[in-house]
């Protein structure tokens, strides 16, 4: 199979999850997959592919990705993987997800980390339940859900989440083993050979409990004055539980070899984080041969058998909790109690559970049935037949182009000409500073495509922002041609003037410095209205546009629209036509008021519009996302029956 894994941490990241997903991977591979891994931070070896990130406020060693559906799905559209699996719930893995439902592609989603819990440690309390709401909305998207430990899925699945399955962990026990036990080190953290160590070993963070390990800790040495302890990883609480706790050795960050002496040259783990979906920590120490105290849940329910292999104590119970590391400090010595820990751990291998990731994986591509897109089929993709296209207000060169939904737009369509209504290219923009993306010459690229192998003519005229061509106007180079307006003859004989429409915005005309920097202030609104989005998708609830909303309401911008609309059906009289077709205002409208019709083609910003010629003449405002959804509509049925045919064949 080829799979592709999306994570927002991966080695050389120190966390469960990335060495979960590195085991996951290796074994992948040895059964001869192939795996490429789309991930953030440092890294981006062979198989790997680096996505944007931004570190997480006041937490720089955790980096959440940002969305990417435009690379994922280019890649995805070169190698196609059999299946995706998106391991973290990030804009980056929400994104992944939707743009493999888009592809068709089978995905599935790791829930490895109770975000919604960590909510209370950081004393947003108040924000788990939309925090839950927004992980369920992006698992739902997921063809099924793999979660480590059974109380994680039987949690899950209380909760609405569909077709969870278990996926459990495994510990390298060759790795951690107690024979990498360092009597060097041990003499460097100043401890005697006759005096136990407690190890405390992860993210110095709230989430993980860390005060209250600390808390045990003091506790134990007013009864063993002679007890050390060493605190492995680093964090927000690292500096301030240092300075609190002179007793205690703080060892920084540790991997492989070096992490396994530091749990070898130890005895006692504690482990007292409420917050994990399993924990891979207490494996490693078990593996290690040391004397555990974890809460009963997670990994510790499964695997730890009191008082045998382990202590644990009821998840939320400190005073039982504290007890049971008291009880540690009587058995440290016993040799018996420890390797029955180290036995527990040596039946727990990574063999069987990247057989169970696998077999998952394989699952969740029978869900989707044998038949997906190919690149021959896509190439094949199903076209609309139009006499006309009119599009206005790309305003490419702009963050908020929504230029992958164009482009698709105009690879599902065969037009004799596409008209270009003004603002297609924001020359305000760049001016100001504003990049120009590859997206954007895509744009470009593709149009150029349609004229030399559609043999459409393309007409372009100028708007405000693209005002520049003004004084190269009328220009033709074959079968394009720039002019200010134009008229449009329908197949019924009726004419249509087609103009921008900035001529008939008095601000834009007279007043041109403030039109620009009323620009200015549209961009900062639409910057607002990504961030309010991006709210919004944590909260798990669907896109509102606030420009659009502030539009509607607000009573001058209403008044203004109105009156524009009036002025341009007057010169369509003027100019005796039948009706006009503009853009400018980002309004998409499509009326009769008289003998005069106002069509508006709306914008590639945020209404994703445009006005399409029939071939017996009718004249229709389309939506992207109607269209879209019509065209997978029509191919739905070709595909079902494709898939019937290939049942029976298999049968």
């Amino acid at each position: 199979m080829r799979i592709d894994i999306v994570t927002d941490t991966f080695a050389p990241d120190i966390n469960g999850v990335a060495m979960t997903l590195g085991r996951l991977c290796d074994g992948l591979r040895r059964k001869g997959h192939l795996v490429h891994v789309i991930r953030t931070g440092e890294g981006g070896g062979r198989g790997e592919t680096v996505a944007a990130s931004l570190p997480l406020p006041g937490y720089k060693e955790v980096r959440v990705g940002l969305p990417g559906p435009f690379k994922l799905r280019k890649r995805w559209l070169k190698r196609r993987p059999d299946a995706v699996y998106v391991a973290t719930e990030s804009p980056l893995g929400s994104s992944a997800i939707k743009t493999a439902n888009a592809l068709e592609i089978p995905v599935a989603a790791g829930f490895h980390t109770n975000f919604h819990q960590y909510m209370e440690q950081y004393r947003l309390g108040g924000l788990q339940p939309a925090a839950m709401a927004y992980l369920k909305k992006v698992h739902s998207r997921a063809d099924l859900t793999m979660a480590p430990t059974t109380d994680v899925v039987d949690m899950l699945r209380r909760e609405g989440f569909q077709n969870v399955r278990l996926l459990g962990r495994g510990v390298d026990t060759a790795l951690f083993h107690p024979a990498k036990r360092d009597h060097a080190l041990r003499a460097s953290w100043g401890v005697r050979a006759e005096s136990p160590v407690v190890v405390i070993v992860g993210r110095v963070a709230p989430e993980k409990n860390l005060p209250f390990a600390m808390e045990c800790f003091r506790k134990m040495r007013d009864r063993l004055p002679d007890l050390r302890c060493v605190v492995v990883g680093d964090g927000p609480l690292r500096e301030k539980l240092q300075a609190e706790h002179a007793a205690a050795h703080f060892a920084g960050v540790r991997t492989g070899d070096d992490l396994a002496r530091h749990y070898a040259s130890a005895d006692i783990l504690l482990f007292p984080s409420e917050t994990e979906t399993f924990g891979n920590v207490l494996l490693e120490g078990m593996a290690s041969g040391l004397v555990t105290v974890s809460h009963d849940y997670a990994a510790a329910a499964r695997h730890v058998e009191h008082d045998r292999n382990g202590f644990k104590a009821p998840k939320g119970d400190r005073e039982a909790y504290l007890g049971e590391c008291f009880a540690a400090l009587q058995r440290w010595r016993d040799e018996s109690f420890r390797s029955n820990a180290r036995s527990s751990a040596e039946a727990l291998g990574w063999e069987q559970v990247v057989d169970s990731f696998e077999s998952h994986l394989r699952e969740a591509s029978e869900a989707r049935g044998p038949v997906t897109l190919t690149l021959k089929e896509k190439s094949k993709r199903p076209k609309r037949n139009f006499r006309t296209i009119f599009l206005s207000d790309i305003h490419l060169g702009t963050p908020d182009a929504k230029v992958h939904e164009v482009i698709e737009f105009l690879k599902h369509t065969r037009c004799e000409k596409l008209v270009l209504n003004g603002d297609i290219i924001d020359g305000w923009a760049l001016r100001r500073g504003a990049q120009w993306r590859k997206r954007h010459s895509r744009f470009i690229r593709t149009v150029l495509k349609k004229m030399e192998k559609d043999d459409t003519s393309v007409v372009y005229l100028r708007g405000n922002h693209d005002d520049i061509l003004e004084r190269f106007l009328p220009l033709a180079f074959g079968k394009l041609q720039f002019v200010k307006e134009h008229v449009h003859r329908g197949v019924d004989g009726k004419r249509y003037l087609v103009v921008h429409g900035d001529g008939f915005d008095s601000v834009s005309t007279n007043h041109k410095w403030i039109a620009k920097l009323g620009a200015v202030g549209y961009d900062a609104l639409l910057k607002v209205n990504r961030i309010y989005n991006r709210y919004r998708a944590w909260r798990g609830k669907d896109y509102y546009s606030v420009s659009k909303a502030i539009k509607a309401r607000v009573k001058s911008a209403v008044s203004f629209v109105g009156e524009y609309e009036l002025q341009l059906q007057e010169l369509a009289r003027k100019k005796e036509c039948d009706g006009i077709i503009c853009g400018h205002i980002h309004t998409p409208e499509d009326k009769q008021v008289g003998e005069i019709r106002y069509l508006n083609s709306g914008d590639w910003v945020e209404s994703l519009t445009a006005i399409v010629e029939h071939h017996d003449g009718r004249l229709e405002l389309v939506r992207h996302d109607e269209f879209m959804a019509g065209l997978a509509e029509e191919v739905r049925p070709e595909r079902r029956a494709i898939r019937a045919t290939d049942l029976v064949l298999s049968a």
